[in-house]
């Protein structure tokens, strides 16, 4: 697979609607209305009985930024903390279950035993690294890979090894050649309802985000799913990273809906 073509008036518009989309911060915000906390028009209104509103309930604390936060001591865990939202989004239908996870870059090892803590028992981690060193950290349910990410030699041999693959955390060397050949490699073998997440994606002009984004074109190509909807349910992008994930099962046509007996008559005729 080949990086789509460059469209620069598509990217004139998306420059311009970025630019449009900043201009509210630039300028200074002398009052905000929010009526949901009785403010109208700049002015405070009475809540009903003199009552004040409830405060929100506290979020509910995220366990693997609380193990990062913890993780004081003992092998490093390098990552930037909003990946941690990303990561429970995504990852915790997957907490309590059998799970096998596949993680690339082990650097100093602390990722391997957060992963073990937060999916639990279940869990079996397969780290991925270039580093001979990093086979120290084998043992307790992880399993260490030394190969180079970029050759698909590597992978053929490690699909072999490992038939069962859920989640795919490319956190490897970071280069584009790298990422596609291993997205290329994995993203088949991951099993059904499976996620692959790549990170440190960065730069307005990426090549591995046009990429991604020549493959997202696929999803909504044609009301009766193709091959490409049977491997990719959805494709999320988030600052620095990027998120794929697979269908529990097998799809077939993209069905619409109607229900209810009143309509506008905008499309009579």
């Amino acid at each position: 697979m080949t990086p789509p073509s460059f469209d620069s008036s598509a990217a004139a518009r998306a420059a311009n609607l970025a630019r449009r989309a900043l201009a509210p911060l630039a300028r200074p915000v002398l009052w905000t209305s929010k009526s949901e906390q009785g403010f109208r028009y700049g002015r405070r209104l009475p809540w009903p009985n003199g009552a004040s509103p409830a405060a929100p309930a506290a979020p509910e604390p995220n366990p693997l930024e609380a193990y990062f936060d913890a993780n004081t001591e003992g092998p490093g865990i390098w990552k930037f903390r909003h990946y941690f939202d990303i990561y429970h989004r995504h990852f915790a239908k997957f907490v309590g279950r059998e799970v096998n996870v596949v993680e690339i870059g082990i650097y100093s090892g602390g990722s391997l035993g957060m992963w073990k803590s937060y999916f639990g028992p279940g869990c079996h981690v397969y780290g991925v690294d270039i580093q001979e060193a990093c086979r120290a950290y084998e043992g307790g349910g992880v399993s260490v890979f030394i190969g180079d990410q970029a050759d698909p030699a590597f992978w053929a041999d490690f699909r072999r090894q490992v038939p069962n693959v859920d989640i795919v955390i490319d956190d490897g060397g970071h280069l584009v050649d790298q990422q596609i050949a291993t997205l290329e490699a994995m993203l088949p073998h991951i099993r059904p309802g499976g996620v692959y997440m790549c990170e440190d994606v960065g730069g307005i002009h990426n090549r591995f985000q046009a990429y991604v984004g020549g493959l997202a074109r696929n999803l909504a190509s044609s009301f009766d799913a193709t091959s490409f909807n049977q491997v990719v349910h959805s494709i999320h992008h988030y600052p620095f990273t990027i998120v794929i994930e697979k269908p529990a099962g097998s799809v077939g046509r993209f069905e619409e809906g109607l229900h209810g007996t009143e309509w506008q008559p905008f499309l009579d005729g």
